[in-house]
C-alpha cells in the first residue's frame, strides 16, 4: 500500500488538526457563546428520486455538521422548513462539552418558534402524476 508508510504522519497530522478545530470552538464558547447556530447543510435534502452520484458532492454537503463531531461536542439538528423544490432544510445547534441538556432545551425551542410541522410519509412518498 502506497500510504502505508505514512500512516503515522497522517495520523499525528489529523490529530492536530482535530485539536485545534476542538480549541477554535473552546475559545468562542469561552468569549460567552451559548451556543452555535449554522445551516445543517448548505443546500436542501438530496431528492430521492436523482441523489448525488458523486461522493465528493455528498461529502461536501456535510461541511457544516464535520467540525462539530471532530471536536467531540453535541450538535443536533432540527427541521427549519423546506427549500423552493420541497425538499427539507434543517438547521444545526453545536453546544459546549457536557451542554447537551441545554442543546436539547434550545432546540425544542427553536423547533417550536420556527412552527415547522414537518412531513409525513404521505406527503414524502406521495405517487408522482
Amino acid at each position: 500500500v502506497l500510504s502505508s508508510g505514512f500512516y503515522d504522519a497522517y495520523f499525528l497530522k489529523a490529530q492536530k488538526v482535530r485539536f485545534l478545530i476542538a480549541e477554535d470552538f473552546k475559545k468562542v464558547f469561552q468569549n460567552g457563546i451559548d451556543f452555535i447556530l449554522t445551516p445543517t447543510t448548505p443546500s436542501g435534502a438530496f431528492s430521492v428520486e436523482n441523489p448525488p452520484q458523486d461522493p465528493i458532492e455528498m461529502y461536501l454537503n456535510d461541511v457544516f455538521t464535520v467540525p462539530s463531531s471532530l471536536a467531540g461536542l453535541p450538535a443536533i439538528s432540527v427541521p427549519a422548513g423546506l427549500s423552493e423544490k420541497g425538499l427539507p432544510l434543517g438547521l444545526q445547534l453545536i453546544a459546549p462539552a457536557f451542554q447537551e441538556s441545554g442543546l436539547l432545551n434550545i432546540a425544542y425551542a427553536l423547533e417550536h418558534a420556527v412552527q415547522f410541522k414537518g412531513l409525513t410519509p404521505e406527503t414524502i412518498f406521495l405517487p408522482q402524476a
